[in-house]
């Protein structure tokens, strides 16, 4: 028998009962943080691993989030699912304004920034790069604050001219490195990222994902010259750096 959408709303209104569930009573909106996260990225994993089941699964779980998060809210009388829904609605009306209105896009690019200025109009001056949340992934984050910024016209034109801005921090890093100057060392260390996160932006890279393969990549290898170090009998503890080294130059070769 399938479910819809009001049996799910009455469910989690019988979890929150008395005669419900005794964790999900004592939940409030700050102790589902954690959990809105952590289903957001369950999902972005089932995606990544284009498993359709996990993908439903994990969807699920996380559009559950949503609905007792507002419950939560209903009991407090602060708002409730109708209200979130009725908001995104009207929102997403708002904000497509060449869907539902006059105005024309011919492209994606055209689409987008028709979104960024409307929501621009909606938001205080104030905010409209301080809407980026500080609890999502760095690389993340520094991807749409840039792409926040370029939507107001600050930003390169090409990765072309991102790269000398890439080599500038990297050189401004190596002083403060070789000046000993930890706070130095930090800030353009973070300025040399910040600044890499663009020039994938450009290139039209998503930087989050991209760190993730190459770290994939160097677990893989790195588990790779454990097996052969394993092969000659010895832990990877007992090598010399330079015969790990010539372990890892064999295991890119493909050898």
């Amino acid at each position: 028998m399938k479910k819809n959408f009001n049996d799910l709303v009455e469910l989690s209104k019988h979890l929150r009962s008395p005669e419900g569930c005794p964790w999900d009573r004592e939940q409030k909106l700050e102790t589902l943080r954690p959990y809105i996260i952590e289903e957001a990225y369950e999902v972005v994993q089932a995606i990544e691993l284009k498993d359709k089941d996990e993908i439903i699964e994990e969807l699920g779980d996380l559009f559950f989030q949503v609905i007792f998060a507002s419950q939560i809210a209903s009991e407090d009388g602060e708002f409730d699912i109708e209200e979130v829904i009725d908001r995104l609605h009207n929102k997403l009306v708002r904000r497509h304004p060449h869907v539902f209105g006059d105005e024309k896009a011919k492209d994606a690019e055209e689409a987008i920034k028709t979104w960024h200025r409307q929501k621009l109009k909606e938001k205080s001056r104030k905010r409209r790069l301080l809407e980026i949340p500080r609890t999502m992934p760095s690389l993340l984050r520094a991807h749409r604050v840039g792409e926040k910024a370029s939507q107001v016209g600050f930003d390169w034109k090409n990765a072309q001219q991102v790269l000398p801005k890439v080599k500038e921090e990297l050189n401004e890093l190596e002083v403060e490195i070789n000046n000993k100057n930890r706070n130095g060392i930090e800030k353009e260390f973070g300025d040399l990222v910040f600044s890499i996160v663009n020039l994938g932006r450009h290139l039209k890279l998503d930087s989050e994902s991209t760190a993730h393969k190459a770290i994939d990549s160097f677990i893989n290898r790195f588990s790779k010259v454990e097996d052969k170090a394993q092969d000659m009998g010895k832990q990877l503890s007992e090598l010399s750096l330079e015969e790990m080294d010539e372990l890892w130059e064999e295991v890119k070769r493909g050898r």
